[in-house]
């Protein structure tokens, strides 16, 4: 085996396939920006073109379902700017970029101008989620503001229309692009949400070039839609478009007729709907239907067995049972009460009550007289002993004493008892209570002890 035969060797339509995968795989979807030449039309509606600046150049292809979306006539000459992918023409092994989109070069500045308004709302927070507003499920009415003339108003139409021709659309007319456009669609926001008369707002147009969506790319316009107490759906251009309106909506749809789709339910699948719950109460009142009808026929069958006439003869009967037991009671009672009142009367006449009076008055008399005797004989004997322990205390009293000629003398100036000579001195006054009376004196002095004489 030779050494070719050893190696891995590539055929050119193998390195040409391999190196576009390679190309693709490497590079995302890129801007690119330069002058076209060498423009070719062919019939089958792809554009193929040169992109070149001063120094360099690359082919490009714009395959015809884009082409179709241009919202201009690109011409030799024309600076222009490319949304494309890089990839590689395998037959020529010439590699080329895929365009995607294309608008004037013109709209650079406008894509800057984008960018930063993008990116000072979006830290001032009117692209926060959190502040998004629900859409309606179905809503009563749609208000659409867009131009009155436009494709997109007849797009929301012909939607609504198909679906569920029912829904109402109110239509606040406005410029879409132009001079003056942004302020007149920001006015027609605040007069809808000032009016209130409908559920939800559809702002938008159909697609175009970025200078064509500049009017819904401006601050007026996305402070219009924040400030909007209506939930606001923005639908401008078609999928590859993005506008400021998008971001500070409450929901984006890719295009008008996208977002009379979200709005307006499926009328055939809500007559399906409609009919299959038709069909469930049917049934559903078949069977209550049925269940009544079982129980009817249970109670009129207790009803045969027991007939209302026949409950009430058996009730009227009880009845006169309970009526006749109740007459035999109350004349049962009635005998006793009577035979009870003669037994009370006879023994009423026997003893009567003056008997019994005159037996208790006498008996009061009696004890009245018992009373009487047993408090005089225990006063006398209360009297005798006191006058016992008043002869007693006469016995022992001081005054006795003093009447035997003897005398309690006290300082005068006090009224201490004196006891002892030393306890006084002389001169110093002193009183002497005697018998009967007392007298005032004065200390002469002091002498010894004698005994007492006198007569008794």
């Amino acid at each position: 085996m030779s050494e070719a035969e050893r190696q891995d060797i590539y055929s050119v339509s193998r390195l040409n396939q391999e190196v576009r995968m390679l190309l693709e795989q490497a590079f995302p979807l890129i801007w690119v920006e330069g002058e076209i030449s060498n423009l070719a039309r062919p019939r089958s509606g792809h554009v193929y073109f040169t992109l070149k600046d001063a120094e360099s150049q690359v082919r490009c292809a714009l395959f015809r379902n884009r082409a179709m979306r241009l919202r201009f006539t690109p011409e030799n000459g024309d600076q222009v700017r490319l949304r494309a992918r890089i990839g590689l023409y395998v037959p020529r092994g010439e590699y080329q970029l895929i365009a995607e989109h294309m608008e004037p070069a013109g709209d650079g500045a406008l894509q800057r101008a984008f960018e930063a308004l993008k990116e000072r709302l979006g830290r001032e927070g009117l692209f926060d989620p959190a502040i998004k507003r629900p859409i309606p499920a179905l809503p009563g009415r749609i208000g659409v503001i867009t131009s009155p003339t436009g494709a997109a108003i007849r797009d929301v139409i012909s939607v609504l229309g198909r679906r569920f021709p029912a829904l109402p659309i109110l239509i606040y007319p406005v410029r879409v692009q132009g001079e003056g456009a942004a302020e007149e669609i920001a006015r027609a926001i605040d007069l809808a949400d000032l009016r209130n008369e409908v559920d939800v707002l559809v702002v938008g147009r159909g697609g175009g070039s970025l200078e064509d969506l500049q009017a819904f790319n401006e601050e007026v316009v996305a402070r219009a839609i924040h400030r909007c107490h209506l939930p606001v759906i923005s639908a401008v251009g078609h999928e590859v478009d993005v506008a400021i309106t998008d971001l500070v909506a409450d929901e984006r749809a890719a295009t008008p007729s996208a977002a009379a789709e979200r709005l307006s339910p499926d009328g055939e699948a809500l007559r399906g709907t409609l009919a299959r719950g038709g069909d469930r109460l049917r049934q559903a009142l078949s069977r209550t239907l049925g269940a009544r009808a079982e129980t009817i026929a249970s109670l009129e069958r207790r009803l045969a067995s027991q007939h209302p006439g026949r409950q009430l003869r058996d009730r009227a009967q009880r009845l006169d049972e309970l009526d006749q037991r109740l007459t035999r009671a109350v004349q049962s009672t009635l005998s006793g009460r009577a035979t009870a009142l003669e037994n009370l009367d006879r023994r009423l006449r026997t003893n009567p009550p003056s008997h019994l009076i005159q037996r208790l008055s006498t008996h009061r008399k009696h004890l009245g007289q018992r009373l009487e005797r047993a408090m005089q004989e225990v006063i006398a004997l209360r009297r005798a002993r006191l006058q016992e322990n008043g002869r007693a205390l006469q016995g022992v009293s001081p005054l006795a004493t003093l009447h035997r000629g003897y005398a309690i003398v006290q300082k005068a100036a006090d009224g201490r008892i004196l006891r002892e000579a030393s306890s006084v001195e002389v001169g110093e006054p002193i009183r002497a209570r005697l018998g009967k009376g007392t007298l005032m004196a004065r200390v002469e002095g002091h002498g010894d002890d004698a005994p007492l004489t006198g007569e008794n």
